[in-house]
């Protein structure tokens, strides 16, 4: 009986942390979701589920994967590239056993790389050219949870400034990256000469949920900043949503309602 207990309450447990997100920080910020487009949405969702370890999410229109700290939507397109040569060279999942996903990676036919400085970590080309960043944590309490966005800039301390000033990434360092960390993801800055937009790639825009969306687009506006969509509601959705996009050519939505 306490065993049948101790499985519901494992259950529960792993439920909740996949519904909700971080809880946001001063500025009202918190990780939200990535938008990938997909050639094939299918292929693209079971190789998040399948092999990654996400599960299914559907709300209100909104289709995708979760795992606990993100959200990931799925657009039916051909992107125009993969992830690698854009401002978003790919985007980390933190699991507690690193050793299972070689066989799955290797029995789905998918390139793999595994860095010479961190035999914990496999960089995985995914669908569409998506680079995925598997790292080994064995204090992980999850089977599988988001860790990070790695961007590429030819200014690491500009974009390091930038996201600290107008989302609250607290800067820092993620080994010998310049860094920030918002509730939900660690911001990594990696520099490299010359970048592409992300729009229409296999990461089309990374997205932040935030708390009181109009007004914290009032003081985006105020600080300079252009929104490419102002703020709008959404009914159908049950959402409120704005996009910008960086000076490093990353498309950001910012949502309100995202999570359960």
């Amino acid at each position: 009986m306490k065993l049948n207990s101790l499985a519901v309450a494992l259950s529960l447990t792993a439920a909740q942390a996949l519904a909700q997100l971080a809880a946001p920080n001063a500025q009202g910020v918190s990780m939200g979701h990535l938008h990938l487009t997909a050639a094939d949405p299918e292929a693209t969702r079971k190789f998040w589920t399948d092999l990654i370890g996400a599960q299914p999410y559907d709300k209100n229109g909104l289709s995708g994967v979760e795992v606990p700290g993100a959200i990931i939507l799925l657009r039916k397109a051909v992107p125009t590239g993969g992830s690698a040569g854009s401002s978003v060279n790919h985007v980390a999942i933190d699991v507690p056993n690193l050793q299972p996903y070689y066989a799955k990676v290797d029995a789905a036919g998918l390139k793999h790389t595994k860095p010479a400085s961190a035999s914990e970590q496999m960089i995985i080309d995914g669908p569409d050219g998506l680079r995925v960043e598997l790292t080994e944590d064995k204090s992980a309490t999850v089977p599988v949870r988001f860790h990070h966005i790695h961007f590429n800039s030819p200014d690491p301390k500009a974009i390091q400034a930038w996201y600290s000033e107008h989302f609250g990434a607290v800067p820092g360092k993620r080994a010998q990256w310049e860094a920030g960390n918002i509730p939900g993801a660690n911001l990594t800055y990696a520099k490299a000469d010359s970048v592409v937009p992300t729009q229409g790639r296999a990461l089309d825009h990374i997205g932040f949920e935030i708390k009181n969306l109009e007004a914290f687009c009032r003081t985006l506006t105020d600080a300079g900043i252009k929104l490419d969509i102002p703020y709008r509601t959404m009914p159908q959705l049950k959402l409120a949503l704005a996009f910008l996009t960086d000076p490093w050519g990353t498309r950001i939505e910012l949502t309100e309602g995202l999570v359960y």
